[in-house]
């Protein structure tokens, strides 16, 4: 097989040309999740996994040549004790030492050889991997990332994909070659003193052992944890960052982010517990693996109580060279056997990633017939929430109706047009956009049809052309360049350096947060969207920037369906209708006017509104 194997929500992806090819049977999905990590990474090879064999096969053959130059440097030990102190006698001295640099430099060229091959293939599964997260998460609703939060998702993809290449490209290869060197080794101690061999392995056998308990189940359990506060930490850590101009605003401290720094808190104790519970075991471990040369010693002291003789010191000498491999060799095993671990977690968490289910969508597809929105009986809850946001809805838009949902904070405005949208499904009731159920319209056509602009507007880094074209990717410069003049972004591209074609966030170019919102509006005006959702589009704007926003807006929405929603009750007077929602329902509705003369919450609102509107510093005068 070409590429990569994927559920059954997620496609193969060649990995020769990155062309999406069919979707696995039901029987490739069971076959996938009984595979091991090794084999699910190899999947993710494609081609390239031949690579990794060879890795394999060339570092064996790379740790046993290493262990010849062993074998002429006994050699030479001989000579120089056979000749001394006739040195000038020794005849094989040169040919030793060169044949001993020759085996030496041949197995640092064979493990590079392996090295070359283990990288190809690790980077291919690295990118693989990433190249199906992120494809596998596009198919996935907006909404799904408020449960996971940016920055978890974020370490998943890219700090596991990673691990998976640090453990292919060098874990593995040094695995096979230290399976292989211990052969070699017992071979060449048994070889020369059977009885120096086999003590020289009872400091082996000891840390083995000692290396077991700190590696066993034990272990695999503390690396999840120790995945898990990283992932807390790094994800509390982005929304931190992103609350920086608020606790600088009000002069708060790290303190004021109670569950950031709760998250560094559990990551500091974790860390000294687990350093506590590992203390006792490395330092046995790393006295008695390196304590060999002091067991050659004893024994060599018992066995030559009656006399030395040259053939028992060169063997000594040779087994106090060698018995370092031991240590090396070892200590490689254990580290194999934490970053097996630390993989298999990587790989956990990418699953639980590609696990994720898109929206479902009805093998009967249907098309809006008109921009008209009909809600009934809405109701919708988030996961792991005890409370319905969203609680019996019902409301109707017409086509080319303009609504605005205000409300309380948390009433569920965002979260009501965020359904319409269709970035989650409705717990309960039914959405219609012109007529159709939301469920049953492609995904593709829903996403042309509805547009939704965000209170907090991202552009990416590249050019403004580019930043505007993603909405319509076919789009000519001169249907672009309509779009800016009509999004009132002109200011904006005569002041950049490279017009239009500047790239944002290079050399030193951002943009404030009312530009941003006037370059993503331009970017829905290209799209042209018969929907639009304006969610506190004008929150971040400056009062000039928020002026240019509101004519945007008003060329924007022309024949089109709007909803707004809004803090500023000045932004939505014109509405055709205002609901107002407070605790998931609609607790009224109606035209401003209407609203303003009855004695309910929106008339509250509008109230306390002009009063903060107009409310002024008191200047005393005395």
């Amino acid at each position: 097989m070409n590429g990569v194997e994927k559920t059954s929500e997620k496609c193969y992806y060649n990995s020769e040309n990155n062309e999406a090819q069919n979707y696995p049977n039901k029987k490739e999905v069971t076959d996938l999740k009984k595979k091991s990590d090794l084999q699910k990474l190899l999947d993710y090879a494609g081609n390239f996994r031949w690579l990794t064999y060879a890795s394999w096969v060339l570092s064996v053959i790379s740790a046993l040549l290493a262990l010849v130059p062993f074998i002429y440097i006994r050699k030479i030990i001989k000579e120089v004790l056979d000749v001394a102190p006739n040195y000038e006698n020794a005849t094989t001295f040169t040919h030793n030492g060169i044949m001993a640099v020759v085996f030496a430099v041949g197995a640092m060229l064979v493990y590079i050889g392996a090295l070359m091959c283990s990288h190809i293939a690790a980077f291919r599964v690295q990118a693989n991997i990433r190249k199906d997260a992120m494809h596998h998460i596009a198919t996935l609703p907006l909404g799904f990332m408020d449960g996971i939060g940016s920055g978890k998702m974020r370490k998943t993809v890219n700090e596991a994909s990673a691990a998976t290449e640090t453990y292919l490209a060098h874990q593995l290869p040094d695995s096979a070659g230290a399976m292989a060197t211990p052969i070699g080794l017992i071979a060449l101690l048994l070889f020369f003193d059977w009885r120096l061999g086999l003590l020289s392995l009872v400091p082996v056998v000891l840390a083995f052992l000692i290396m077991s308990s700190m590696t066993g189940s034990k272990m695999k359990k503390k690396m999840e944890e120790y995945q898990n506060a990283l992932d807390n930490m790094s994800n509390e850590a982005v929304e931190y960052v992103r609350g920086i101009p608020v606790v600088k605003t009000f002069g708060q401290s790290v303190f004021s982010f109670k569950k950031f720094k709760g998250s560094i808190d559990e990551y500091e104790k974790w860390v000294i517990s687990y350093t506590k519970d590992m203390m006792l075991p490395m330092m046995g471990y790393t006295t008695i693996i390196n304590a060999v040369f002091a067991v050659l010693i004893a024994a060599a002291m018992i066995f030559t109580s009656s006399g030395v003789t040259t053939s028992f010191f060169v063997d000594l000498l040779f087994y106090v060279i060698i018995t370092p491999v031991i240590t090396v060799t070892l200590t490689k095993i254990m580290f194999s056997s934490e970053n097996k671990m630390i993989v298999a977690d990587a790989m956990k968490r990418i699953e639980s990633v590609l696990d994720m289910k898109p929206l479902e969508e009805t093998k009967t597809q249907k098309h809006p017939k008109d921009n008209s929105i009909k809600l009934s009986g809405v109701k919708f809850k988030y996961a792991k929430a005890t409370e319905n946001a969203i609680n019996g809805v019902d409301l109707t838009v017409a086509p080319g109706e303009h609504i605005a949902l205000v409300g309380p904070s948390g009433g569920g405005k965002t979260t009501l047009a965020s359904l319409i949208a269709r970035f989650w499904d409705t717990t309960e009731g039914q959405i219609l956009i012109g007529g159709e159920d939301v469920r049953d319209i492609p995904k593709k056509e829903l996403s042309e049809t509805v547009s939704f602009v965000f209170q907090d507007a991202k552009l990416l880094k590249m050019s403004v052309l580019d930043n505007v074209r993603l909405s319509k990717p076919n789009a000519t410069k001169e249907e672009v360049l309509k779009a800016l003049h009509d999004a009132q972004c002109d200011d904006i591209a005569e002041k950049l350096p490279n017009g239009v074609d500047t790239v944002i966030g290079a050399n030193g170019v951002y943009l404030s947060g009312g530009e941003q919102q006037r370059i993503s509006i331009a970017r829905i005006m290209l799209k042209n969207s018969p929907i639009l959702i304006l969610d506190e589009a004008t929150a971040f704007a400056d009062p000039d920037n928020e002026t240019k926003v509101q004519e945007a807006f008003s060329a924007m929405s022309k024949g089109k369906t709007v909803i707004m929603i809004a803090h500023r009750l000045s932004t939505v007077t014109n509405a055709d209708r205002i609901y107002v929602l407070e605790n998931g329902k609609v607790a009224e509705s109606g035209t401003h006017d209407t609203l303003t003369k009855s004695d309910g919450l929106y008339a509250k609102m509008w109230d306390e509104y002009n009063r903060s509107a107009n409310w002024k510093v008191g200047v005393r005068n005395d």
